[in-house]
């Protein structure tokens, strides 16, 4: 017996995309959809290949698309550098720029820069108060070029109790002075909070010193 032939039915356009929306809305493909980075390639893809129609009979294809690459490239690196933090914003800059004051000149600085409102300065003068006031009680050496990370990083050997404050304190200044991050009202008071600290806080040895001094 001969079985009859199947012949395909003809799909239209339209019925292709209606089955092929029907099959990816199963939820099995959902797990596979592309990532961002796919999307990406993929964009990149049609946009290079659509200029390199636009340039044909023009510009060779190879030329255009080499162009092309360049400019990418070019775009690439200049984000990359723009991008990373400079070495200055990673270490942090001098804490003292200009004409060193005191540090009670510094702390005054800072005030009035605080009650009107300027709280990258007040951040930035309190800090050099804080820096000042260390050196005039030798808790750390005086030392021009001296960065907020270092001063944080000489003192928290000298007063470990303080060191979590001081990296803080530091952190803020950084960001504010080097990183461009908006100062807020809450920065200032931190900086203030910490000079208040410090001043009143004494060296690990300080006790050890007196002893031995009484012995003798």
């Amino acid at each position: 017996m001969t079985l009859p032939m199947i012949v395909p039915l003809e799909t239209t356009g339209e019925e292709g995309r209606r089955r092929a929306i029907q099959e990816l809305s199963d939820p099995l493909y959902r797990g596979r959809e592309p990532s961002f980075l796919d999307r990406f390639i993929a964009w990149l893809d049609e946009m290079l290949g659509r200029l390199v129609m636009a340039g044909d009979g023009v510009i060779p294809g190879w030329v255009w698309a080499l162009i092309i690459l360049v400019v990418l490239l070019v775009l690439i690196v200049a984000l990359i550098v723009f991008l990373r933090p400079s070495r200055s914003r990673r270490a942090g800059a001098p804490v003292h720029e200009g004409t060193v004051l005191s540090a009670a000149d510094h702390r005054a600085a800072s005030d009035r820069h605080e009650a009107a409102g300027e709280f990258a300065e007040a951040v930035t003068e309190r800090l050099r108060a804080i820096s000042v006031d260390l050196e005039e009680r030798t808790i750390v050496s005086p030392r021009p070029g001296r960065t907020a990370t270092e001063l944080a990083d000489e003192a928290s050997s000298t007063l470990p109790g303080e060191a979590e404050a001081l990296r803080e304190g530091t952190r803020i200044f950084n960001d504010v002075v080097y990183g461009d991050r908006p100062a807020t009202a809450e920065s200032a008071r931190t900086l203030r909070e910490l000079d208040v600290r410090l001043a009143a806080a004494r060296p690990a040895n300080a006790g050890a010193t007196t002893v031995e001094e009484e012995r003798r």
